[in-house]
């Protein structure tokens, strides 16, 4: 094999496995984690990098939403048994957009009845409701997640200034 055409992975990637986040991915994931958290916590616990435990390979979607249940300090969890209602995917530069497709397939097949895959550069959303069935949303739309009952402004999240409203 030819070893020029391998892709070089970061000290990031081969450490954890996943590709290196990016600032796009950061300020999205902050971005929707605080919109979400400020306008749904009375339904929802928003958690970011919440490893599940997936039949097969563990997933950690970036964002996952789960139904408001009390949080016990006493005990923690490494990998969740129940799985969120639904997940939320941030595309990075390195990261192959197939992978988080496939994914997605991994999450319905868990029981997430929503599976969101947002692709920063494209300032665009696919709401997936079931392998293969999704809906796209673009600047200018305003996202609706039936599943979740939630709404979401498309350029409040893709702004170049972001104030929590």
């Amino acid at each position: 094999m030819d070893t020029a055409t391998l892709p070089i992975q970061s000290d990031y990637e081969t450490e954890r496995g996943k590709p290196t986040p990016s600032k796009l991915h950061s300020v999205i994931q902050t971005r929707l984690s605080n919109y979400l958290m400020n306008h749904f916590s009375d339904r929802f616990d928003i958690f970011t990098e919440l490893t599940l435990d997936t039949p097969g390979e563990k997933t950690t979607p970036d964002i996952a939403i789960c139904l408001s249940e009390p949080i016990d300090f006493s005990k923690d969890e490494v990998k969740r048994k129940e799985p969120p209602i639904a997940t939320i995917e941030i595309l990075s530069p390195t990261q192959v957009l197939q992978t988080l497709l496939d994914k997605t397939n991994d999450y319905f097949s868990f029981g997430v009845k929503s599976s969101w895959v947002i692709l920063p550069t494209l300032k665009t959303i696919y709401v997936y409701h079931a392998p293969y069935q999704f809906e796209v949303f673009s600047p200018g739309d305003e996202l609706y997640d039936a599943v979740l009952d939630v709404r979401l402004p498309i350029d409040m999240l893709f702004a170049s200034t972001f104030v929590v409203k």
